[in-house]
This record gives structure tokens, sequence and C-alpha cells, in this order.
């Protein structure tokens, strides 16, 4: 697979997702897990779910789907066969969190910062002009989590 461009493992080289944990794991404020229960999904990990769905404009349950159907999906993800995946209701929860603790913004806007150009010609924009690329992008993440927010808000009214 990496002989013939696999852009998610040049984008895994690229990118150090581990310097967002520390925003991560402060929007998310966990429980030290005393309490019992099954431990959450690594928080990183789900940061990772949220970039590939963005980037392929995926609902929570094609996510899910290609998640456990794409190897490539899986290793950029650092998954093993065997490894559990996070399921659609698991995606969904963890972007709502994000939401809800006002984090998604900025951390995408992070991101965006040193990687938005790098992202933009991994995923074979049309346009040719790097600036519209990238404020289109930034646009299509913005719109993107407002929609399923929103949704969200639709279905508890």
């Amino acid at each position: 697979m990496s002989g013939l461009g696999d852009q998610l493992e040049a984008f895994s080289r690229t990118v150090d997702f581990e310097v967002f944990r520390p925003d991560l794991d402060q929007a998310l404020a966990y429980s030290d897990g005393s309490k019992g229960g099954r431990p959450p999904f690594d928080a990183v990990l789900m940061f990772k779910i949220l970039m590939i769905q963005t980037l392929n404009n995926l609902s929570d349950e094609r996510t899910e789907y290609l998640i456990n159907d794409r190897q490539s999906f899986m290793r950029f993800l650092g998954l093993g066969l065997s490894d559990r995946v996070p399921d659609a209701k698991t995606v969904w929860l963890f972007r709502e969190r994000m939401t809800q603790a006002g984090a998604i913004n900025g951390l995408f806007n992070r991101f965006d910062a040193p990687y938005g150009t790098l992202v933009i010609s991994r995923c074979q924009a049309k346009r040719h002009n790097p600036e519209i690329r990238k404020q289109e992008f930034k646009k299509t993440v913005l719109r993107s989590l407002q929609v399923r927010a929103s949704t969200h808000l639709l279905r508890q009214a």
C-alpha cells in the first residue's frame, strides 16, 4: 500500500497528533475511572477519526463501517485487525462532547495553522490556488461540525 501512495500514511508521518492531546484531555475531562465502566477510547484516536470523517465527508455510520473495512484507515488510526473500533454513537458522542466544551473550532484552527495546506493537497482539491483551498477546507470543516451539532439540537427538541 505504501508504494501505491497511501495519502493517510503520508499524512500520519507529517502530522504529530500528540501535540493535540493536552487540549483534548482538558476539553474532555474524563473521570479517573474509579467509578468503573468501560474506559473511553484514546482522545487522539477519536480526533483522528474526526479528521478522516471531515476530510471524506462521512456520516458517523459510514465512518464506523469504513474504519472496519479499510486497512488504510486502520493503519492511520494505529488500530490492528483485532482492535476494538469506535462505533457510530461513540464518534457522535465524542464530537458532541468536544462541541459542548467549545473546543472543536479551536482544535481545528490549531490543526489548520501548520497543517492545513498539506491536508488540502492530500485531499486532491479541484482548485490550484492553495489559499482558496485552505479557506474551503476551513469552511467545510466548520460547516460539517455545525450541521452535525444543529441536527443533534433538532433531535433533542
